[in-house]
């Protein structure tokens, strides 16, 4: 089994491709877009398409989709993280339904683009199944489709399923339950992302790769090479955020990691199904999250080590051989059937979490600088929204979009160290310590709802 690197979907493509050039000296555009991910080249396309004469550059400080662009599960949610309240300050319930509706659209926004543009990235809008692996689960999914009937989702976006109906679909060992909802895709995630810069260049956008920018500041972002002035700064840095100058608290990066298999037997699959290619997570407060790739592979991703001290980011993307046993050890439970194909690959990455769980996107005209970020891993989707988004306010075109309740929000900055470190372990502890009591008792944790309303996660 490999480990580090990039991951498996770099591998598969045949690596990143010939690093683009560097930023060569001092320079000016009408757009700086800080970080070549999703958030940058999503923002640069729609610009781009919106007013073609606009000069964008885009200012790397590795390689485009270095990040959690190249390295995620591939899920195209229509989802995204935090409680509805906290979108509901701002925008009300019909603010918060206008932005959940927002999201189910841009999985098909994300499918028409890449259709528009011929490209194959493996997208496959099967949906995506929550699987209850004990009572306790089971209990907590029938409330979260509660909720969101409270919420305004019906029968068609948001249903429960039965042990017997989820095992027409796939067969998941020990499963008692699932939700469904069709608003999720698959995708192939570096391919999305290569086909996605090679649009954008083919707009006229520059891409400059292993440029890091240390600072941003009204109209002006700072590199090594020198300053690069513009009418537009954008912060599309996501998980790296606190790497910049005086944004050390804005995000934390946490860590997720994956494993892929090798391909699985043709008998495996006859055992396991899996034909609709659902994305599929269980129902554990320190939850997994799987996809079946379109050669065969099952991979499976999960929190291992959440944070690093200092909000420190690991560019080697090693996975702690503990994380890959507990991955595996989940797949194993699931798929009894996969238990013996060998693992291809481990890696890891960062994602952008706020510290209230909630994205958020802004351009402020008077000082030029426009960000989006905060999506807990629900970036794939989130991050062609916020392109959007950003593309709508910084143009000053009042739109839909631009009035959604994630515009403007400002969450408050994470605790300080040693707080922050101790705080972050403290709770992933405490909730796998629930998961383990659940699964004995068969029973709903309290544990696990006092960790809920102490974190803010719902």
């Amino acid at each position: 089994m490999r480990t580090g690197e990039l991951g498996f979907w770099w591998r598969s493509v045949g690596g990143p491709e010939p690093a683009r050039d560097p930023l060569p000296g001092p320079a000016e555009a009408d757009v700086a877009i800080v970080g070549a991910g999703y958030t940058g080249l999503w923002t640069a396309y729609y610009l781009k398409r919106a007013q073609p004469s606009l000069q964008v550059v885009v200012l790397e400080g590795e390689t485009a989709g270095f990040g959690a662009s190249g390295r995620n599960g591939g899920w195209v949610s229509g989802f995204f993280s935090g409680p509805a309240r906290v979108y509901e300050r701002r925008g009300g319930r019909a603010g918060y339904a206008a932005l959940q509706r927002a999201m189910f659209a841009t999985v098909d926004e994300v499918g028409g683009f890449l259709a528009e543009h011929e490209l194959e990235a493996d997208f496959v809008k099967g949906g995506q199944l929550t699987v209850a692996v004990n009572p306790a689960q089971a209990r907590r999914l029938r409330e979260s489709v509660a909720s969101h009937r409270e919420d305004g989702l019906g029968e068609e976006d948001l249903r429960e399923l039965s042990a017997a109906q989820l095992a027409g679909r796939v067969a998941v060992a020990g499963a008692c339950g699932a939700t469904f909802t069709p608003h999720v895709a698959r995708v192939h995630p570096t391919k999305l992302l290569r086909g996605l810069a090679a649009v954008v260049e083919g707009l006229g956008v520059t891409i400059y790769e292993h440029t890091p920018v240390t600072e941003i500041r009204p109209r002006a972002a700072l590199t090594p090479a020198g300053k690069v002035g513009a009418r537009w700064i954008v912060r599309a840095t996501e998980g790296y955020t606190a790497s910049l100058r005086g944004l050390r608290r804005a995000l934390v990066p946490m860590n997720s990691s994956m494993i892929i298999t090798e391909r699985l037997p043709a008998q495996a699959w006859e055992q396991i199904g899996w034909g609709g290619r659902e994305l599929l997570s269980d129902g554990a407060h320190v939850y997994v999250y799987l996809q079946r790739t379109e050669d065969g592979r099952i991979a499976i991703g999960g929190r291992g080590v959440p944070y690093r001290f200092g909000s420190r980011t690991d560019g080697s993307t090693e996975t702690a051989p503990g994380t890959v046993e507990s991955l595996r050890a989940r797949l194993a439970a699931m798929f009894p059937a996969a238990s013996h194909v060998p693992l291809d690959q481990a890696w890891s990455g960062v994602l952008g979490m706020p510290r209230d769980w909630c994205m958020s996107v802004d351009a402020d005209p008077a000082a030029g600088l426009a960000w989006a970020g905060g999506y807990v891993g629900e970036g794939v989707a989130a991050a062609n929204l916020a392109g959007r988004t950003l593309r709508d306010l910084m143009l000053g075109e009042r739109t839909e979009l631009a009035a959604l309740p994630w515009v403007g929000r400002r969450p408050r900055a994470w605790e300080p160290e040693p707080l922050r470190w101790a705080a972050i372990h403290g709770v992933y502890s405490l909730y796998r310590r629930a998961d383990r009591s659940e699964q004995r008792s068969g029973r709903p944790s309290r544990l696990g709802r006092f960790l809920d309303a102490l974190s803010g996660r719902r």
